[in-house]
């Protein structure tokens, strides 16, 4: 069963978030606060834990990753980002957004599109995830924690260790989440497209 981390979700506590990073360095999975409800996430070499994730959502081999980046910076390691793309996602980060940009080639091809060759990123303003990205090597492979079945990303960290605490290595208890997904813009041509209106407003 998996083990919780209770994490102050405004000062998150050193201590505990290098036990967190730790367990991600040792190859595990855990269930992590964001904005925009609990997410699943491993390292980005990881790829047994990128299997157990597929496993946990029952996931299509073509489903998406998103990169949860720690700031511009990081995310222009793993997309390819123009002048334009650029400008537009300085004013949008961090926030309520996840962005499909051309991925570089630091980004493993098993978790790019296939067809399109592009990655999810987002960098989320949540300041846990922000504390662990800050002593990660590189950005966490993630994806919403929605059961199968189920619509919306679950809030809570003890009911998710009830659900699928055997599936987990660790769930960081970062207090109740909230629920409404991030609005997604396909920034891959000149102009963004809104694939998935969420709790963002595009400016």
């Amino acid at each position: 069963m998996a083990r919780i981390v209770e994490i102050h979700p405004d000062n998150p506590q050193e201590r505990l978030i290098k036990q967190v990073v730790d367990r991600l360095n040792q190859r595990g999975v855990i269930a992590y606060p964001t904005e925009s409800g609990y997410a699943l996430g491993c390292l980005l070499d990881n790829k047994e834990g990128a299997e157990r994730i597929r496993q946990i959502r029952r996931l299509p081999d073509d489903h998406d990753f998103t990169l949860m980046c720690r700031d511009l910076k990081n995310l222009g390691e793993y997309a390819k980002v123009g002048n334009s793309q650029f400008r537009y996602l300085k004013t949008h980060i961090p926030g309520p957004f996840t962005f499909i940009l051309p991925a570089t080639k630091e980004v493993p091809r098993r978790l790019q599109n296939p067809k399109r060759k592009t990655i999810g990123l987002r960098v989320s303003p949540n300041r846990i995830v922000q504390a662990l990205l800050e002593h990660l090597p590189t950005p966490l492979m993630s994806v919403s924690l929605i059961l199968p079945g189920e619509e919306m990303a679950m809030t809570d960290a003890w009911l998710i260790q009830d659900e699928i605490g055997h599936a987990l290595d660790l769930i960081v208890d970062g207090g109740y989440s909230g629920h409404e997904p991030t609005t997604v813009i396909d920034l891959t041509d000149e102009e963004p497209v809104i694939l998935r209106q969420g709790q963002g407003e595009p400016a």
